[in-house]
């Protein structure tokens, strides 16, 4: 079970050795174990900045990542730590603690982008972790953030010429949370208090009266920094921390000081920290709002990782894509195990009417493609989903058969053992006398009784009967010949009597024939209905995916009128090609939408196309054309 993956002590998820990354397969086995959604919060920040003792106090332990006590940086690559949500039930949190950047000893300022990068991918919220004041040189400090789209992509191929693949970085971007270390100021601005959130806007404001690309290359990042901040990270959070303890000795050796030694206002405001962090961070998701699980960020992580040790940039899209089908594809055999198992545990050969292994059928064919559409996500054109039917429409065909075969065997040996009194009759000619037809039709009708009171014959047993009978007939008739008692009148009633009733048995043959092709249209009828449903959930899939985009475009004209009131033209240019982008993009939603409404029609009249075709091919009765007109009015309905 998901809930029960407990890790006592973080691991290492993504090695760091040599400026080359390795996924520890490890952590990846325990990732895949989780089957929750997972809520990810990664930290990055400088190096010796405390980044490692603030993630220990979201995970509510002093020890945990390793806490360096020297000049040298203790965490390489990015480590990894499960523990169960505390608010959220079937929820796992996972927390990344990164190595810090700018590291001295790290000879590649590339590897320390790639760290940013790679944790921006993973998180839902991350936090930046630096100390004193957000200022000028704080922001220069961030400049990974500017660099950002040099080391991501959305999409496999440009948006268009004139508007940056960059243009959906907000769409799935993570939230953003400033932790701000050993704050010692006062929150005051021109005289009156301010929150820690107005704190971080009022020092995102960009320089006033010097434009993006200053000369002065500190401004020029700072004023960079802001504007991506803002351009990139729309829901935003500060958080400001005084120094935990006054012992400035015992800072060295955080993880062995006891919570009552700790500062009071250093305690309020991790509390304040964690109380953010857990009842408004989100659980991290993909673009058209698919839930990532741990099993799923394990897949990213590799991807993710190969992308960028093979020389290529990380795109969303390729991962998406690829994602989807491996979750797919896997899925679809977990759905079609499932009703494997099902049907197996369910039913027991042979089943007394068709319409009892129909029924179980649709429950199991129903829980199957639940199955399917909890596992499974990003199957836009239905290609999977039409997989499972064709998986599960063979699996049924393969369970009628065993069940047919099942009844037939179990009827003709029943029918062998009732009749075997009859057939040594024949054979010592008890039946060659006079009178001797009327013992033999009575002979013969008790084994019909017999064989009528036999439980759970299964769908063949009216066929096995007549087969029966239709082998009796020329033994009758030697019979009847031989029969001198009997005028010739009543040798011709007793054979049209014969006839009559051999008659009857081939019309009820036929009856029961059209009631079982009448139950299998209806099965299938309950089948399509449910696809049909499932294709109904995708399109709601992609009106989310429309109302997310309407965000953006909300997001992006509030941008758009700050840049404006900061004179930056150029950005502001930028912006309004990417508005109009998007709102060509939402506009191909909606055009998506009406498609899928219309193959959703198309898909119902081949249905029925289909039905009322199969149903001529078997019978022309005119019930059952009506039941075809009414599975039809259904489907319409």
């Amino acid at each position: 079970m998901a809930s029960e993956i407990i890790m006592k002590a973080p691991i290492c998820l993504v090695e760091n050795w040599n400026q080359q990354l390795k996924v520890n397969p490890k952590a990846l086995d325990i990732l895949n174990k989780i089957s929750q959604p997972v809520m990810v919060v990664g930290i990055v920040g400088l190096y010796r900045t405390g980044k490692s003792y603030l993630m220990n106090r979201l995970a509510g332990q002093n020890n945990g990542f390793p806490l360096g006590s020297t000049v040298r940086s203790e965490t390489k690559g990015i480590w990894m730590w499960c523990v169960p949500h505390p608010l959220k039930p079937n929820h796992t949190v996972v927390l990344l603690d990164t190595e810090g950047l700018g590291d001295v000893e790290k000879g590649d300022p590339k590897n320390d982008l790639w760290i940013f990068a790679l944790t921006v991918l993973l998180s839902s919220t991350l936090v930046y972790n630096s100390l004193g004041i957000i200022d000028n040189q704080a922001l220069e400090q961030l400049h990974f953030v500017t660099e950002l789209t040099e080391f991501i992509r959305t999409r496999s191929s440009p948006i268009s010429d004139e508007v940056e693949d960059s243009a959906e970085f907000v769409s799935f971007f993570p939230d953003f949370v400033w932790a701000v270390r050993d704050f010692t100021l006062e929150l005051i601005l021109d005289g009156h208090p301010i929150t820690e959130d107005e704190y971080l806007e009022n020092a995102l404001k960009s320089i006033p009266g010097i434009r993006i690309f200053s000369r002065n290359p500190g401004i020029q990042n700072s004023n960079k920094s802001r504007t991506c901040i803002k351009y990139f990270f729309p829901r935003r959070k500060c958080f400001v921390f005084s120094w935990p303890i006054s012992n400035k000795k015992q800072l060295a050796h955080l993880d062995k000081v006891s919570e009552d030694q700790l500062e009071p206002d250093f305690k309020n405001q991790s509390e304040k920290f964690r109380s953010h962090i857990f009842t408004i961070g989100e659980t991290k998701t993909l673009r058209q709002g698919i839930i990532v699980t741990g099993n799923r960020l394990g897949s990213l992580v590799g991807m993710y990782v190969d992308a960028i040790n093979s020389g290529a940039v990380p795109c969303l899209e390729d991962a998406v894509t690829t994602l989807a089908e491996r979750e797919n594809t896997k899925a679809v055999q977990k759905a079609a195990d499932h009703y494997t198992a099902q049907m197996a545990q369910r039913v027991a050969f042979p089943t007394d009417t068709l319409q009892e292994l129909l029924d179980v059928h649709t429950a199991c064919e129903k829980e199957a493609i639940e199955i399917f559409m909890d596992h499974s996500f990003k199957d836009d054109n239905f290609e999977f989903q039409h997989k499972l039917e064709e998986a599960i429409e063979k699996k049924k065909g393969d369970v009628l058969l065993q069940n047919e075969e099942a009844s037939l065997k179990y009827c003709q040996a029943e029918l062998r053992r009732l009749s075997e009194p009859l057939v040594e009759s024949v054979s010592r000619g008890t039946f060659f006398v006079p009178g001797g037809h009327s013992l033999y039709l009575e002979a013969r009708k008790k084994v019909e009784q017999e064989y009528e009171l036999v439980p759970r014959k299964g769908v063949k047993a009216n066929e096995v009967l007549q087969g029966f009978l239709q082998s009796q007939a020329a033994t009758e008739k030697s019979i009847l010949q031989a029969d001198k008692a009997l005028t010739d009148a009543q040798k011709a009633l007793a054979a049209e009597e014969a006839k009559r009733q051999a008659a009857e048995k081939e019309r009820e043959l036929l009856r029961q024939k059209e009631k079982e092709q009448q139950q299998k249209m209806e099965a299938q009828e309950k089948s399509f209905r449910e696809n049909i449903t499932q294709m109904q959930k995708r399109i709601k899939e992609i009106k989310a995916h429309r109302r997310e985009q309407e965000k953006m475009l909300e997001h992006k004209l509030k941008v758009k009128e700050e840049m404006l009131k900061e004179g930056h033209e150029e950005h502001v240019n930028k912006l309004g090609k990417e508005i109009n982008w998007l709102k060509e993009e939402i506009l191909k939603r909606d055009k998506e939408i009406v498609k899928q409404e219309n193959l959703k029609w198309i898909s119902m009249a081949i249905v029925i196309a289909v039905l009322g075709t199969a149903s001529i091919a078997v019978t022309r009765n005119p019930a059952t054309l009506r039941t075809i007109i009414d599975i039809a009015n259904k489907l319409m309905g």
